[in-house]
């Protein structure tokens, strides 16, 4: 399965999210601690994926908005 970088995105919030929700129920600190350091490494791939992305468009600035025409107000 390849990982995109949304999908690297949305597994960190769901581990911090996740990671919250424990320390609110009072989980062990050293749970807690490794969760925490696990989600900062994933955050920073994440945004390392998504920085380094092969991503290209044919879209200029000119194209404008895709909900507002690029001629003016209607």
């Amino acid at each position: 399965m390849k990982l995109t970088g949304i999908g690297i995105l949305i597994l960190t919030s769901v581990v911090l999210v996740t990671l919250s929700v424990l320390a609110s129920l009072n989980f062990p600190f050293g749970l807690l601690f490794y969760l925490m350091c696990f989600g900062q490494l994933l955050l920073i791939f994440a945004v390392f994926k998504i920085l380094t992305d092969d991503y290209h468009t044919d879209k200029t600035f000119k194209d404008g908005y895709e909900d507002h025409s690029a001629g003016g107000i209607e």
